[in-house]
């Protein structure tokens, strides 16, 4: 009995209920009139999809495949017929188009040249040796180990454009204070903990941040916004997060004692560094390129995709590169841009299957409140349910903001607006480890070291500050950036 109890866990209890939900969505009679055939089984195909990311039945690119591959074989995007400039597209040709769509614009190319980037700050040193200067100069007590882990994030926020090779690098440094101040193993976790959850807020403050899921929020509006405007609109909302999140960390998590740190060791792990070398030299100068070119791309209208791509790609080569090698590819996740692939495909091919359109009249009120603060709430409150449902930033994004955007469509405002509120009430929002994959990698003994329990301490009253930043913070700042009109 136990070894049967064993062999049938929560991973094939969750694919079977994977399954059994998908087919039950499909069972349901909906008329097309309401909801187009393919519109019904991209529904019931997402649903089941969903279900296997939060049973996390096997490594989520596996199931993305799954999904995306399904998608065609039942070719839901129906084909078009031939003109006479354009011969006929078959239905399964089209729904591949549709599905795959992420891969011919710039959204999966700046999510290579993000990671490569990030892998030339670290294999370069420059990113230790940052973080080896901040703490010897600002660091001096648990509190001030809390607030420098925020402003680290920040400042690596712009040179490394993906949350969790800055976490990892931040956290390497905060292993040797722990280990050489002899800091207990529980205030070791709180550390920690405030590492990967200092990288959900920061991340949110630039465009670049996290270069993975930004640009994606962009995109499901259909809308376009650049570095500058990204900062201007999102910036000041996210920092307010991040302050509040710090401060909620130094509240609920007080050290059992006072912390002296050992700044020999660091000043010691610094020196055996020696002097800047050629390499971190021209990984700064092409950093410095690449943050101009971000910070002003609505003057040249080069993406920021195709500018992350081009400086990651020219730091290979001789002369001017010499940074990134070939061995550095393998810092780029196939299983990552397969997850994102499928999870982009949600939102696109729902799009146009119509799914996301019957998923707003369906589940969401027939009017949106005409009062912007209570509108701000009310997606909040959507979104944060969602969340709790689904456990993913992606996957919620895949299904809500389309839904969303469709539901707020009558007032008139830009796409952008009600696609920004969710996305910061998905993204900023954890209660549990697997809610918010960058709290999901710290959650380890050779990482973050901190377990479910504080992970739900911080989530639960995080759930507040969402509603704070997008009822109290984002609406009125959005009426004087004029986002809002």
């Amino acid at each position: 009995m136990s070894e049967a109890k064993r062999a049938f866990g929560k991973r094939e209890i969750g694919f079977v209920l994977g399954i059994l939900v998908g087919l039950a969505i499909w069972m349901v009679p909906i008329p097309v009139a309401d909801l187009s055939t393919g519109g019904h089984i991209t529904l019931a195909l997402t649903l089941m999809t969903v279900v296997w990311w939060a049973f996390q039945i096997s490594q989520p690119a596996y199931t993305s495949g799954i999904f995306l591959a399904l998608l065609v074989i039942f070719q839901v995007v129906p084909g078009t017929a031939a003109t006479e400039t354009t011969k006929a597209v078959s239905a399964a040709a089209a729904t591949a188009a549709v599905a795959f769509k992420s891969w011919t614009g710039t959204t999966m190319w700046l999510v290579i040249g993000a990671y490569l980037i990030a892998t030339a700050v670290k294999t370069s040193g420059l990113g230790e040796r940052i973080a080896y200067n901040y703490m010897l100069r600002f660091v001096s007590s648990f509190k001030s180990i809390i607030i420098g882990i925020f402003v680290l994030t920040f400042v690596l926020s712009l040179l490394i454009p993906h949350p969790w090779p800055r976490a990892f690098l931040i956290m390497s440094v905060m292993a040797v204070i722990i280990k050489s101040s002899g800091i207990p193993k529980e205030d070791g976790l709180k550390i920690g903990l405030a590492v990967f959850a200092a990288s959900v807020p920061v991340s949110l403050i630039f465009l670049t941040g996290d270069a993975v899921i930004n640009p994606l929020a962009v995109a499901a509006s259909g809308q376009t916004m650049g570095f500058a405007s990204w900062f201007i609109n999102m910036g000041p909302p996210a920092m307010v997060a991040a302050v509040l999140t710090c401060l909620l960390i130094l509240a609920l998590f007080r050290p059992t004692q006072e912390v002296t740190i050992n700044k020999d060791e660091i000043r010691s792990k610094l020196g055996s560094m020696g002097k800047l070398t050629a390499v971190e030299t021209r990984t700064i100068i092409w950093l410095v390129i690449a943050i101009v070119l971000w910070m002003t791309d609505t003057v040249h209208g080069i993406n920021i995709g195709w500018i992350t791509m081009i400086i990651a790609m020219l730091m290979s080569m001789p002369i001017i590169g010499g940074v990134l090698t070939p061995k550095d590819w393998s810092a780029v996740p196939m299983q990552t841009l397969m997850f994102l692939t499928a999870a982009i495909a949600i939102g696109v091919v729902g799009g146009v299957t119509g799914m996301n359109s019957w998923i707003a009249a369906t589940l969401l009120p027939s009017t949106a409140p005409s009062n912007l603060f209570l509108l701000a709430a009310l997606i909040t409150l959507i979104a944060v349910a969602l969340h709790m449902l689904l456990g993913s930033v992606i996957a919620v994004m895949g299904v809500a903001v389309p839904a969303i955007i469709a539901f707020t469509a009558p007032m008139g405002i830009s796409p952008i607006v009600p696609t920004l509120l969710a996305y910061m009430a998905i993204a900023g929002h954890f209660v549990l480890p697997f809610q918010h994959l960058n709290m999901l990698v710290g959650a380890a003994e050779d990482t973050g070291g901190y377990t479910q329990k504080e992970t739900i301490r911080l989530g639960l009253p995080l759930t507040i500050v969402m509603f704070i930043v997008t009822v109290g913070v984002m609406v009125p700042w959005w009426n004087l950036t004029g986002l809002i009109k």
